[in-house]
């Protein structure tokens, strides 16, 4: 059975918290919330049973934690996707969720606004998660580090070489390098002296190049082979 875009799960183990959150999700009118768990354990039964798209999962629940729940599901349910929230938002957690494949991690003093627009975007195929990883520099070099050793990917590849296969213009990887320092496409434009629309454009080409679907996706590619750096500081513009 195909998952519903609009359907929801909410695992949580206060009765009152999952109450508030599903009226809040259902008076949005872009969701059904077919499942509730107070649970790890009754969220995979649940889960099994209603296949929701969305599962919305706290970290903290009783007998296992929210983020073993999370691995397990996303192996047996993958085309779920799967926003934890927690209390805290920190490097170590939001670490563990990359590696769950979470694809967000929000905390519980979320607007209401805020959330529905959450779920809204990851019902839709988006890594909100990626977004949160790039505002925190030592922990995207930390997921990048994981990702070339679940990858084998050493550092042997000489910078003459990455040179060579590079895809991208000078210009492009001005505007990605912008990106990587957490600017928005108004502040690129002021930046590169060019208009809105012209940054948009680079971008497009940019994932076209790279063959990824979003921003975050290109700038952990492009640190991955050396063209750009995160958190670095100024964005390296060429005069």
């Amino acid at each position: 059975m195909a998952a519903d875009r609009n359907t929801i799960m909410i695992v949580d183990d206060h009765p009152l918290f999952r109450q508030g959150l599903r009226r809040l999700i259902e008076e949005s009118g872009q969701f059904r919330v077919v499942a509730e768990a107070a649970t790890g354990y009754e969220a995979i039964r649940q889960a099994d049973i209603h296949q929701p798209k969305v599962i919305l999962t706290d970290i903290q629940l009783p007998g296992v934690t929210g983020l073993k729940i999370a691995r397990i599901l996303k192996k047996q349910h993958p085309q779920s996707h799967i926003i934890i929230v927690s209390m805290h938002v920190d490097d170590e957690h939001l670490f563990d969720a990359v590696r769950v494949g979470a694809a967000a991690f929000l905390s519980k003093d979320i607007e209401s606004h805020q959330l529905i627009d959450a779920i809204v975007r990851v019902s839709n195929g988006e890594q909100l998660i990626n977004q949160t990883v790039l505002t925190r520099p030592q922990l995207a070099r930390r997921v990048l580090n994981e990702f070339r050793s679940l990858s084998g990917d050493g550092r042997g590849t000489s910078q003459s070489s990455a040179a060579s296969q590079m895809p991208l213009s000078v210009r492009e990887v001005e505007v990605l390098d912008c990106v990587a320092q957490g600017l928005s496409n108004k502040e690129i434009a002021e930046a590169l002296y060019i208009t809105e629309q012209t940054v948009k454009n680079h971008m497009t080409s940019v994932l076209r190049k790279l063959e990824v679907t979003d921003r975050v996706q290109a700038v952990l590619y492009a640190v991955k082979h050396g063209w750009i750096q995160i958190g670095s500081g100024t964005p390296n513009v060429a005069a």
